[in-house]
């Protein structure tokens, strides 16, 4: 990874972008593609696309979701602690003793998720943490001292940790790599086609989308207004080598192993068929899975809409989902960019994905 690089994932990865308020980190991505794309396209909640050869009929996408988990601000007690709803899938246990950043409009209050110390509990009152009792402490003494600096019903709160490398740069480790290290890839993969001067035959437009993490919500507004001929989603699966984990009922992927192809109902075979000939022949190691019904993924929302569009699933195996401690390799998302860069070089134009019913 180089320096430019680098920076901007860092600088991308360390803002802030829940659900819902995805947009100053929006900005960040989209300044950073604008010189390798020629247009860009954005919706009324804020999912940005910018857009290769736009005037092209033929339309592919190549996506990833913008937002990650959060809390909202749901209750404020007349001692002036703040107790939360979440805002996508934020995870209660780990939230005690964590530092948080309240998003207010004038501007950032710090806290802390506070917890009772280890010595006034036990067997007989050990309590754990879960969504209604775990609270906020800004330091305030007072409903009005927490209102006067800003916070209110409906603020949202991120945890404050930020992008890190561990072993020599091997892997990455902080909070959201759900799944803005997608919005990373993708942007590398226009990068790379406008360094290497790639002519496309097609549209391609590379989606940022918003409200994946309650719904896929994003992923299925932006399909109706694109309308797509095919799309191929990124986003991260459970690397289940690390403990606690079954694979008998989760799958074995592991993070260095390479990406993971995901079959199931809503993916393409045909186009997953490319994808995996394509690996094979540029030398990109991969994993598989299989998903028994929906992927949980925007790969859904794109499969079935408009008429029902191509897509497949193109995977980053994590670590520690959901925490501040979200962990992926950095082999594999370079593997993930070679993946999607000489997928996006090799489809033809009207490349026709159908099955051969005759």
């Amino acid at each position: 990874m180089d320096k430019i690089a680098e920076d901007f994932l860092f600088k991308y990865l360390n803002n802030a972008s829940p659900t819902g308020f995805e947009t100053s980190g929006q900005k960040l991505w989209l300044n950073y593609i604008k010189p390798y794309s020629d247009d860009y396209i954005q919706d009324n909640y804020g999912t940005v696309a910018a857009v290769i050869n736009p005037e092209a009929p033929y339309k592919v996408v190549i996506e990833a979701h913008a937002d990650e988990i959060s809390w909202f601000v749901n209750y404020i007690s007349e001692d002036g602690y703040i107790y939360v709803i979440r805002n996508g899938g934020s995870d209660h246990q780990i939230a005690p003793s964590k530092r948080v950043n309240i998003h207010t409009d004038k501007g950032i209050v710090k806290g802390i998720f506070g917890w009772p110390a280890i010595h006034v509990r036990n067997k007989e009152n050990d309590i754990k943490p879960e969504l209604k009792n775990i609270f906020i402490d800004i330091g305030a003494t007072s409903k009005q001292e927490v209102e006067e600096m800003g916070v209110h019903v409906g603020c949202v709160i991120t945890f404050d940790d930020e992008l890190m490398y561990l072993k020599d740069k091997k892997y990455l480790v902080g909070r959201a790599l759900d799944n803005r290290i997608g919005g990373f890839m993708i942007a590398e993969v226009a990068r790379m086609i406008s360094e290497n001067k790639k002519e496309l035959p097609f549209a391609l437009y590379i989606v940022n989308s918003v409200q994946e993490e309650v719904g896929l919500r994003g992923a299925e507004m932006i399909s109706h207004k694109i309308k797509p001929d095919v799309a191929v989603i990124t986003d991260v699966c459970h690397d289940t080598n690390s403990p606690l984990y079954n694979k008998i009922e989760s799958g074995d992927q592991k993070a260095g192993n390479g990406p993971v192809l995901t079959y199931g109902p809503a993916v393409q075979n045909n186009l997953l068929k490319m994808l995996i000939e394509i690996a094979e022949k540029e030398k990109i190691k991969f994993q598989r899975s299989a998903a028994s019904r929906a992927t949980g993924t925007d790969t859904d929302a794109f499969a079935y809409s408009n008429d029902g569009v191509p897509s497949a699933l193109v995977s980053l195996p994590l670590k520690y989902m959901h925490t501040t401690v979200e962990m992926v390799h950095t082999e594999d998302v370079q593997s993930v960019i070679k993946l999607l860069y000489n997928f996006v070089i090799n489809l033809k134009n009207k490349h026709d994905f159908k099955y051969d019913l005759s």
